[in-house]
C-alpha cells in the first residue's frame, strides 16, 4: 500500500528483476508509491539466490533471501504471477487496470508474446505510464540482444577510462550502469506521470543501459567531443585538475582533491612545501595538469610525511578539500554517514535478529521524506492480500488460481 510520501496513491505494476528495475521501482517505493513486484512462482528475481551472504536465521543458517536481492526491493509486495498463461495474462490485465505505472525489463518483444506489451495496453489504459528498461533500447540492431551492466560499462566507454594507466580495463565496483539506468528511469516516470495529470494520456518511456552509460561519461564525453582527443585511463587523477587523486599517507591512503589555485597555495603551505607554489611549472592549474607526473614525483615523498587524520583535519580548517579513503566497515562506522541515518533496520520475518540492515534512501526532504514500510517481501508473500484488495477476489477464485499454478 501506498505511504505517507509524495507518490502515495501511485500504484506500480514491477515487472523487473535484477538491479535496474528494480533500483527503479524501489526508489519510486521510499517515495510513497506502492509497488506491486509481479514474480514467476516457485522461482522469483534471480537475484534472490545471487549469494552468499544470505539473511541468517535464528540458528544462523542461511535462508533463501540473498543480501544483493535485499539491496534493491525494500517498500514492495511481492505477487507470484505465471504470465506465461493466459489465465495469468488476464489477471494481470485486471491489476495493470488498478495500476498508473508498468515497469519492465524483458528482452525487446517478450512480453507482446503475453499481450502485455506497450501497443497490446496503450487503447485499453490510456493513461498508463509503460516504462521499458533494456540493454541497447528497442531501436537499433542490437535492440534483440539481452544487456547486461557489465556490457555497458565495456561499450559504453567507462572501462576505457578505468583503472591505472598502465593497467587492463576496469568495470566501476558496482552495477553502476544499472543503478544509473534505474536512477534515469525513475525521473522519466516521474515526468511522465506529471504529463498524464496534466493531459490524461500516459507514454512509453525506452530506457537503455548503453544510453544511461554514454550519458554519464559526462565530463570526458564532452572533453573527447569537443577536443577529439580519446580519454585515457588516469588512475584516480583527474583528467582536467591537478593535483587530484589519492595520495599514500603515513598510516594508509588520503585524497587530495585541489579544485583551484588558492587551495594549492594552501596546501603547500601546510606540507611545507612553498616551493612549489612558486615555481612557474606548478604555480596554475592549467600548467599543474601540463606537469603532473613532475608535480606528482614531487608530491608523494610530501603526503607520506603525515598521517591520513593529520591531513584531513589539518586540511579542513584551510578549505581544501581531503578525505579518508574508507573500507565499506569505515563507511558505516565514519561519524557523518551516521549522523546522516545511511543505514537503516527493517523487520524480517526470516531474520534470526528479527531486523535486516540496509542502506538507506539519500533523499532528504523536509514535508515528504522517503518511508520504509515493507522489508524486501518473501516471493509471493503479499499474493494473496493483492488479489482481494485490488481486484476482490474470493477465496475460492484464489485457492483454484494456486492448483492450477497461476499464482504462487
Amino acid at each position: 500500500m501506498s505511504g505517507t510520501g509524495a507518490l502515495s496513491g501511485i500504484r506500480i505494476f514491477d515487472l523487473t528483476r535484477i538491479l535496474a528495475g528494480p533500483t527503479c521501482t524501489q526508489l519510486l517505493g521510499d517515495l510513497g508509491a506502492d509497488v506491486i513486484k509481479i514474480e514467476r512462482p516457485g522461482h522469483g528475481d534471480d537475484t534472490r539466490r545471487w549469494g552468499p551472504p544470505y539473511v541468517t536465521d535464528a540458528a544462523g543458517r542461511p535462508t533463501s533471501e540473498s543480501a544483493y536481492y535485499l539491496c534493491a526491493n525494500r517498500n514492495k509486495r511481492s505477487l507470484a504471477l505465471d504470465i506465461s498463461r493466459p489465465e495469468g495474462q488476464e489477471l494481470a490485465r485486471r491489476l495493470i487496470a488498478r495500476c498508473d505505472v508498468l515497469v519492465e525489463n524483458f528482452k525487446v518483444g517478450s512480453l507482446a508474446k503475453y499481450g502485455l506489451g506497450y501497443e497490446d495496453l496503450r487503447r485499453e489504459f490510456p493513461r498508463l505510464v509503460y516504462c521499458s528498461i533494456t540493454g541497447f533500447g528497442q531501436t537499433g540492431a542490437l535492440a534483440p540482444r539481452a544487456g547486461y551492466d557489465f556490457l555497458a560499462q565495456g561499450q559504453g566507454g567507462i572501462m576505457s577510462i578505468t583503472g591505472e594507466p598502465d593497467g587492463e580495463p576496469l568495470k566501476v565496483g558496482v552495477g553502476i550502469a544499472d543503478v544509473m539506468c534505474g536512477m534515469y528511469a525513475a525521473v522519466a516516470i516521474l515526468a511522465a506521470l506529471r504529463h498524464r495529470d496534466a493531459t490524461g494520456e500516459g507514454q512509453h518511456i525506452d530506457m537503455a543501459l548503453l544510453d544511461s552509460q554514454v550519458a554519464w561519461l559526462v565530463n570526458e564525453g564532452v572533453n573527447y567531443l569537443v577536443s577529439g582527443r580519446v580519454p585515457r585511463r588516469l588512475g584516480n587523477e583527474h583528467p582536467n585538475i591537478v593535483p587530484y587523486k589519492a595520495f599514500e599517507s603515513a598510516d594508509g591512503w588520503v585524497i587530495l582533491a585541489v579544485g583551484n589555485d588558492r587551495q594549492f597555495r594552501r596546501w603547500c603551505d601546510f606540507a611545507g612545501a612553498p616551493e612549489l607554489a612558486a615555481d612557474p611549472r606548478f604555480a596554475t592549474n592549467s600548467a599543474r595538469v601540463e606537469n603532473r607526473g613532475a608535480l606528482y614525483a614531487r608530491m608523494l615523498p610530501i603526503m607520506r610525511r603525515k598521517t591520513t587524520a593529520e591531513w584531513v583535519d589539518g586540511l579542513a580548517d584551510l578549505g581544501v578539500p581531503c578525505g579518508p579513503v574508507n573500507d565499506i566497515a569505515g563507511v558505516f562506522a565514519d561519524p557523518q554517514v551516521r549522523a546522516r541515518g545511511m543505514r537503516i533496520d527493517l523487520p524480517h520475518p526470516l531474520a534470526g535478529g528479527g531486523t535486516v540492515p540496509l542502506i538507506a534512501n539519500p533523499v532528504k526532504m523536509s514535508a515528504t521524506p522517503p518511508d520504509y514500510r515493507h522489508p524486501p517481501p518473501l516471493l509471493g508473500q503479499h499474493t494473496e492480500e493483492l488479489l482481494r484488495e485490488l481486484i476482490g477476489a474470493t477465496p475460492e477464485a484464489i485457492a483454484d488460481w494456486r492448483a492450477a499454478g497461476i499464482i504462487g
